[in-house]
């Protein structure tokens, strides 16, 4: 979504979800920050799991919606409503990436068997096996799109059998938490028995698919639009519950352990996501959520997927082209330049697309 809005509540009115799309432009600068040097600060790789988390809440909540709404989920405008939204920007994006190399602007070269790993969505496995080379420099990112477009195809299905059977919310969200457990042990196995690779469990859809879970079990039970206040307080939220989950957070990232790191520490991160998502839109003008909802920074969330797929490439791009610039002037243009071009995806893709989307809804 490019938005993020929710439709189809009764009179189906569109609604503003207040803090969304600042989290959206945090998750994105900490990517990218990432990305220019500063992953010893700024935990680029989180940004990552909150764009899951986040990309799970809405998905899930609009399922929600279509069967609270209508009694049944349309397959065909689900998936068609996915291919209008990630689709477009997405091939556009990678056909100017191998552009850039055939001309020289960006270096390496290009190899097929790579190249069609990501126009057929399995790049992370691709990765997995046979790293980045042969991709457009710059597009090793496109491996998250792959963990969501795996999860998509069986998304609405397992929701609708939760429905079929009558699961109440919270049973949903216990199917769902479920899951997140079942997947933890895995990575368990994978890192304790087989000994598997960083690149494995950080890029596989099968390791990283409880990042989006947890999204999606806030979306069926305590969803803070969809269900009644919390029988908490807010002084609990505010005082006790989102120092606690912040604290957490702070935690998963001071610890270098690679067993610790590639096993439990998604899983942690996905609890404490809970709460400050929770607070985030609940409490939109509590403190530091203020901030995302300054007008600057949701504007960042709006572009946030295009700027995702552009960053990286105008990132190397921008090194290549000027490299006597200073590192800090090189990052400052790359980061100038991808939000121009993703300005203009914006404005000439995926607005339109938008439109087509509204019309299926």
């Amino acid at each position: 979504m490019s938005h993020t809005t929710v439709s189809g509540l009764k009179n189906k009115a569109a609604f503003y979800i207040p803090s969304l799309d600042g989290i959206r432009a945090v998750s994105f600068l900490m990517v990218f920050l990432g990305h220019v040097g500063l992953k010893g600060i700024v935990p680029g790789p989180f940004g990552v799991t909150v764009f899951f988390f986040l990309s799970g809440y809405l998905i899930t909540t609009l399922l929600r919606i279509e069967y609270d709404r209508n009694g049944k989920v349309s397959f065909k405008q689900f998936y068609l409503k996915r291919i209008l939204r990630i689709l477009p920007p997405f091939y556009l994006v990678l056909v100017a990436a191998i552009a850039l190399v055939l001309i020289g602007v960006l270096p390496g070269e290009i190899q097929l068997p790579a190249v069609a790993s990501q126009m057929l969505h399995y790049s992370n496995y691709w990765m997995v096996q046979h790293g980045g080379d042969g991709q457009p420099l710059g597009t090793i990112v496109f491996w998250s799109l792959a963990v969501e477009e795996h999860f998509y195809v069986l998304l609405p299905w397992f929701y609708l059998c939760l429905r079929k059977i009558n699961a109440t919310g919270k049973q949903q969200a216990i199917a769902l938490w479920g899951l997140c457990l079942a997947i933890l042990l895995w990575r368990c196995v994978l890192v304790f028995a087989f000994g598997a690779t960083e690149g494995r469990i950080y890029s596989a859809s099968d390791t990283r698919f409880d990042s989006i879970l947890f999204g999606c079990a806030l979306a069926v039970y305590e969803n803070p639009v969809l269900d009644p206040e919390s029988r908490l307080s807010e002084k609990t939220w505010k005082c006790m519950l989102l120092p606690l989950a912040l604290i957490i957070l702070l935690l998963t990232f001071v610890s270098k352990s690679f067993e610790f790191e590639y096993t439990v520490r998604y899983s942690i991160q996905g609890i404490a996501l809970y709460v400050v998502f929770i607070c985030a839109i609940r409490y939109p003008t509590w403190s530091f959520f203020q901030i995302l909802n300054l007008q600057w920074v949701r504007f960042l969330g709006v572009l946030s997927y295009s700027l995702y797929l552009v960053h990286y490439i105008t990132i190397y791009a921008v090194e290549n082209q000027l490299p006597n610039l200073a590192p800090f002037i090189q990052n400052t243009l790359a980061l100038a330049v991808a939000i121009a071009i993703s300005y203009a995806i914006y404005q000439l893709v995926e607005k339109p697309c938008a439109v087509w989307r509204k019309k299926l809804s």
